[in-house]
Protein backbone atom coordinates (compact mmCIF):
# COMPACT_ATOMS: atom_id res chain seq x y z
CA UNK A 1 0.00 0.00 0.00
CA UNK A 2 0.96 3.18 -0.75
CA UNK A 3 4.20 2.28 -2.59
CA UNK A 4 5.53 4.40 -5.65
CA UNK A 5 5.73 1.84 -9.07
CA UNK A 6 6.09 4.19 -11.77
CA UNK A 7 7.55 7.72 -11.87
CA UNK A 8 7.37 10.76 -14.37
CA UNK A 9 8.96 14.28 -14.31
CA UNK A 10 6.64 16.65 -16.48
CA UNK A 11 7.02 20.21 -16.93
CA UNK A 12 10.96 20.13 -16.90
CA UNK A 13 10.99 19.00 -13.03
CA UNK A 14 8.59 20.96 -11.85
CA UNK A 15 5.64 18.87 -11.92
CA UNK A 16 5.44 14.78 -11.08
CA UNK A 17 3.70 12.36 -11.72
CA UNK A 18 3.58 9.05 -9.71
CA UNK A 19 1.96 5.82 -10.04
CA UNK A 20 0.98 4.72 -6.56
CA UNK A 21 -0.18 0.83 -5.09
CA UNK A 22 -3.47 1.47 -3.62
CA UNK A 23 -5.32 -1.39 -5.00
CA UNK A 24 -8.71 -0.63 -2.70
CA UNK A 25 -9.33 3.08 -3.14
CA UNK A 26 -8.64 2.28 -6.97
CA UNK A 27 -11.32 0.06 -6.70
CA UNK A 28 -13.72 2.49 -5.65
CA UNK A 29 -12.35 6.18 -6.36
CA UNK A 30 -14.73 7.86 -8.94
CA UNK A 31 -14.13 11.12 -11.47
CA UNK A 32 -13.29 14.39 -8.86
CA UNK A 33 -11.90 12.64 -5.33
CA UNK A 34 -8.78 13.09 -3.90
CA UNK A 35 -6.49 11.38 -1.65
CA UNK A 36 -4.28 12.42 1.11
CA UNK A 37 -0.63 11.78 1.16
CA UNK A 38 2.37 12.21 4.06
CA UNK A 39 5.50 11.41 2.60
CA UNK A 40 6.74 11.11 6.05
CA UNK A 41 6.05 10.40 10.28
CA UNK A 42 6.45 14.53 10.34
CA UNK A 43 5.49 15.83 7.10
CA UNK A 44 2.59 17.25 5.71
CA UNK A 45 -1.03 15.62 4.72
CA UNK A 46 -1.48 17.31 1.33
CA UNK A 47 -4.54 16.71 -0.36
CA UNK A 48 -4.46 15.84 -4.63
CA UNK A 49 -7.02 14.97 -6.62
CA UNK A 50 -6.31 11.63 -8.79
CA UNK A 51 -5.42 12.22 -12.34
CA UNK A 52 -6.36 8.58 -13.09
CA UNK A 53 -7.32 4.99 -11.52
CA UNK A 54 -6.36 1.61 -12.60
CA UNK A 55 -8.63 -0.77 -10.83
CA UNK A 56 -6.88 -4.06 -12.75
CA UNK A 57 -3.74 -3.11 -11.77
CA UNK A 58 -4.38 -1.76 -7.91
CA UNK A 59 -3.20 1.51 -8.88
CA UNK A 60 -3.97 5.30 -8.58
CA UNK A 61 -1.88 8.39 -10.63
CA UNK A 62 -1.55 11.85 -8.99
CA UNK A 63 0.20 14.66 -9.99
CA UNK A 64 1.83 18.01 -8.11
CA UNK A 65 3.74 20.81 -8.41
CA UNK A 66 7.07 21.45 -6.42
CA UNK A 67 6.05 24.37 -4.72
CA UNK A 68 6.89 24.02 -1.12
CA UNK A 69 9.05 21.66 1.75
CA UNK A 70 6.35 18.90 1.29
CA UNK A 71 5.98 18.85 -2.32
CA UNK A 72 9.82 19.04 -2.34
CA UNK A 73 9.96 15.56 0.42
CA UNK A 74 7.36 14.19 -2.57
CA UNK A 75 9.97 14.47 -5.35
CA UNK A 76 12.56 12.93 -3.16
CA UNK A 77 11.03 9.74 -3.06
CA UNK A 78 11.66 7.00 -5.82
CA UNK A 79 9.96 4.07 -7.17
CA UNK A 80 9.93 1.24 -4.56
CA UNK A 81 9.38 3.41 -1.73
CA UNK A 82 6.67 4.56 -0.22
CA UNK A 83 4.21 7.20 1.71
CA UNK A 84 4.34 7.31 5.14
CA UNK A 85 0.56 7.24 4.67
CA UNK A 86 -2.31 7.99 2.09
CA UNK A 87 -5.87 7.97 2.82
CA UNK A 88 -8.86 7.97 0.15
CA UNK A 89 -10.99 7.98 -1.63
CA UNK A 90 -12.43 11.35 -0.11
CA UNK A 91 -14.50 14.20 -1.06
CA UNK A 92 -17.62 13.93 -3.62
CA UNK A 93 -17.45 12.24 -6.91
CA UNK A 94 -17.99 14.41 -9.90
CA UNK A 95 -22.15 14.34 -11.18
CA UNK A 96 -21.87 12.14 -14.63
CA UNK A 97 -24.47 12.66 -17.22
CA UNK A 98 -25.56 13.04 -20.84
CA UNK A 99 -26.41 16.69 -20.77
CA UNK A 100 -24.88 17.61 -24.18
CA UNK A 101 -22.09 20.06 -24.71
CA UNK A 102 -19.26 20.00 -21.79
CA UNK A 103 -16.22 22.74 -21.83
CA UNK A 104 -13.58 21.58 -19.80
CA UNK A 105 -10.67 24.31 -18.98
CA UNK A 106 -7.47 23.06 -17.59
CA UNK A 107 -4.30 25.24 -16.25
CA UNK A 108 -1.47 23.87 -14.72
CA UNK A 109 -1.98 20.74 -12.30
CA UNK A 110 -5.63 21.28 -12.76
CA UNK A 111 -5.46 19.70 -16.05
CA UNK A 112 -4.23 16.30 -13.75
CA UNK A 113 -7.73 16.99 -11.59
CA UNK A 114 -9.88 17.60 -14.80
CA UNK A 115 -8.88 14.68 -17.25
CA UNK A 116 -10.87 11.94 -15.34
CA UNK A 117 -14.00 14.10 -15.61
CA UNK A 118 -13.41 15.07 -19.02
CA UNK A 119 -12.95 11.08 -19.70
CA UNK A 120 -16.23 10.33 -18.03
CA UNK A 121 -18.09 13.54 -19.40
CA UNK A 122 -17.20 11.83 -22.91
CA UNK A 123 -18.35 7.89 -21.83
CA UNK A 124 -21.49 9.23 -20.78
CA UNK A 125 -22.12 10.46 -24.32
CA UNK A 126 -21.26 14.52 -23.77
CA UNK A 127 -19.62 16.15 -26.57
CA UNK A 128 -16.21 17.61 -24.74
CA UNK A 129 -14.70 20.13 -25.97
CA UNK A 130 -11.35 21.10 -24.28
CA UNK A 131 -9.47 24.27 -23.25
CA UNK A 132 -5.54 23.73 -21.79
CA UNK A 133 -3.35 26.76 -20.79
CA UNK A 134 0.02 27.08 -19.48
CA UNK A 135 2.83 29.74 -19.71
CA UNK A 136 4.38 27.80 -22.31
CA UNK A 137 3.90 25.07 -24.00
CA UNK A 138 6.79 23.15 -22.40
CA UNK A 139 4.90 22.96 -19.11
CA UNK A 140 1.91 22.26 -20.57
CA UNK A 141 1.21 18.65 -19.54
CA UNK A 142 -1.20 15.48 -19.94
CA UNK A 143 -1.71 16.61 -24.00
CA UNK A 144 -2.46 13.42 -25.31
CA UNK A 145 -5.01 12.01 -22.46
CA UNK A 146 -6.62 15.16 -22.61
CA UNK A 147 -7.17 14.57 -26.51
CA UNK A 148 -8.70 11.15 -25.85
CA UNK A 149 -10.54 12.51 -23.51
CA UNK A 150 -12.51 15.08 -25.40
CA UNK A 151 -14.09 15.49 -29.04
CA UNK A 152 -12.49 18.76 -29.72
CA UNK A 153 -8.73 20.22 -28.00
CA UNK A 154 -7.95 23.83 -27.96
CA UNK A 155 -4.50 24.71 -26.27
CA UNK A 156 -3.25 28.45 -25.23
CA UNK A 157 -0.10 29.68 -24.29
CA UNK A 158 0.84 32.65 -22.75
CA UNK A 159 3.97 32.87 -24.70
CA UNK A 160 2.38 31.86 -27.88
CA UNK A 161 4.85 28.83 -27.93
CA UNK A 162 1.67 26.92 -29.45
CA UNK A 163 -2.13 27.04 -29.88
CA UNK A 164 -3.74 30.22 -29.26
CA UNK A 165 -1.41 32.98 -28.11
CA UNK A 166 -3.28 34.06 -24.95
CA UNK A 167 -5.55 32.95 -22.35
CA UNK A 168 -7.98 30.23 -22.01
CA UNK A 169 -10.71 32.72 -21.08
CA UNK A 170 -10.24 33.93 -24.58
CA UNK A 171 -11.30 30.27 -26.44
CA UNK A 172 -13.72 29.85 -23.62
CA UNK A 173 -15.97 33.38 -24.42
CA UNK A 174 -15.72 32.51 -28.37
CA UNK A 175 -16.77 28.76 -27.97
CA UNK A 176 -19.77 29.79 -25.51
CA UNK A 177 -20.88 32.97 -28.45
CA UNK A 178 -20.46 30.57 -30.98
CA UNK A 179 -22.17 27.33 -28.82
CA UNK A 180 -24.96 26.19 -26.93
CA UNK A 181 -22.91 24.77 -23.88
CA UNK A 182 -24.55 22.69 -21.21
CA UNK A 183 -21.56 22.77 -18.68
CA UNK A 184 -18.29 24.73 -18.48
CA UNK A 185 -15.84 22.78 -15.86
CA UNK A 186 -12.58 24.59 -15.17
CA UNK A 187 -9.91 23.90 -12.95
CA UNK A 188 -6.93 25.25 -11.92
CA UNK A 189 -5.52 28.36 -11.04
CA UNK A 190 -7.45 30.64 -8.69
CA UNK A 191 -7.12 33.52 -10.89
CA UNK A 192 -8.37 31.38 -14.13
CA UNK A 193 -11.17 29.59 -12.18
CA UNK A 194 -12.47 33.11 -11.16
CA UNK A 195 -12.10 34.52 -14.41
CA UNK A 196 -13.30 31.59 -16.14
CA UNK A 197 -17.20 31.73 -13.80
CA UNK A 198 -16.64 35.41 -14.56
CA UNK A 199 -17.22 34.71 -18.29
CA UNK A 200 -19.66 32.00 -17.72
CA UNK A 201 -21.94 33.68 -15.27
CA UNK A 202 -22.30 37.13 -17.56
CA UNK A 203 -23.60 33.99 -20.36
CA UNK A 204 -25.57 32.26 -17.77
CA UNK A 205 -23.80 29.26 -18.55
CA UNK A 206 -23.59 27.02 -15.66
CA UNK A 207 -19.71 26.64 -14.40
CA UNK A 208 -18.27 24.00 -12.09
CA UNK A 209 -14.55 24.30 -10.49
CA UNK A 210 -12.38 22.01 -7.76
CA UNK A 211 -11.06 23.71 -5.39
CA UNK A 212 -7.69 23.21 -3.07
CA UNK A 213 -7.44 24.64 -0.12
CA UNK A 214 -5.89 24.83 3.06
CA UNK A 215 -6.17 21.09 4.44
CA UNK A 216 -5.76 18.63 7.25
CA UNK A 217 -7.93 15.81 8.23
CA UNK A 218 -10.19 15.69 5.43
CA UNK A 219 -12.86 14.63 7.23
CA UNK A 220 -14.46 17.95 8.13
CA UNK A 221 -13.54 17.58 11.54
CA UNK A 222 -11.09 20.43 11.65
CA UNK A 223 -12.56 23.14 9.51
CA UNK A 224 -9.06 23.85 7.68
CA UNK A 225 -10.66 23.94 4.73
CA UNK A 226 -13.66 26.32 4.68
CA UNK A 227 -14.31 27.84 2.07
CA UNK A 228 -16.81 30.60 1.38
CA UNK A 229 -19.43 29.99 -0.85
CA UNK A 230 -23.07 31.98 -1.81
CA UNK A 231 -22.21 33.35 0.85
CA UNK A 232 -22.11 30.32 3.25
CA UNK A 233 -19.43 28.41 4.73
CA UNK A 234 -18.81 25.10 2.99
CA UNK A 235 -15.23 22.36 3.69
CA UNK A 236 -14.39 21.58 0.49
CA UNK A 237 -13.35 18.01 1.95
CA UNK A 238 -16.76 17.14 2.46
CA UNK A 239 -19.13 19.49 1.20
CA UNK A 240 -16.67 19.81 -2.44
CA UNK A 241 -14.02 19.68 -3.82
CA UNK A 242 -16.50 20.83 -6.86
CA UNK A 243 -18.68 23.87 -6.01
CA UNK A 244 -20.70 25.91 -8.08
CA UNK A 245 -18.09 28.80 -9.51
CA UNK A 246 -21.10 31.66 -9.79
CA UNK A 247 -21.02 31.22 -6.15
CA UNK A 248 -17.75 30.70 -4.82
CA UNK A 249 -15.44 33.93 -3.11
CA UNK A 250 -12.33 33.26 -4.98
CA UNK A 251 -10.57 36.71 -3.47
CA UNK A 252 -11.28 34.96 -0.13
CA UNK A 253 -10.02 31.63 -1.00
CA UNK A 254 -6.72 33.19 -2.41
CA UNK A 255 -6.02 34.89 0.85
CA UNK A 256 -6.44 32.63 3.25
CA UNK A 257 -4.22 30.48 0.88
CA UNK A 258 -1.52 33.48 0.90
CA UNK A 259 -2.00 33.45 5.00
CA UNK A 260 1.06 30.61 5.37
CA UNK A 261 3.60 32.05 2.54
CA UNK A 262 5.76 33.17 4.68
CA UNK A 263 6.34 30.43 6.70
CA UNK A 264 6.51 28.09 4.04
CA UNK A 265 9.22 30.07 2.33
CA UNK A 266 11.07 29.21 5.59
CA UNK A 267 10.11 25.98 5.76
CA UNK A 268 11.45 25.56 2.44
CA UNK A 269 14.54 27.17 2.55
CA UNK A 270 15.58 24.78 5.91
CA UNK A 271 14.91 22.10 3.65
CA UNK A 272 16.87 23.07 1.02
CA UNK A 273 19.96 24.18 3.17
CA UNK A 274 19.72 20.40 5.33
CA UNK A 275 20.06 18.88 1.93
CA UNK A 276 22.75 20.71 1.18
CA UNK A 277 24.67 20.59 3.90
CA UNK A 278 24.05 16.98 3.57
CA UNK A 279 25.64 16.61 0.64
Amino acid sequence: MAKIVHREELAQGTIILNEIEAPRIAKKAKPGQFVILQADETGERIPLTMADTNPEKGTITIIYMVVGKSTARFKDLKVGEKYYALIGPLGAPTHIEKIGKVVCVGGGTGIAVLHPIARAMKEAGNEVIAILGSRTYDLLILEEKMREASHTLHICTDDGSKGHHGFVTDVLKETIEKEDIALVVAIGPIPMMKFCSLITKEKGVKTMVSLNPIMVDGTGMCGGCRVSVGGKTKFACVDGPEFDGHQVDFDGLAKRLASYREVEKQSMDAYNKCKCDAN
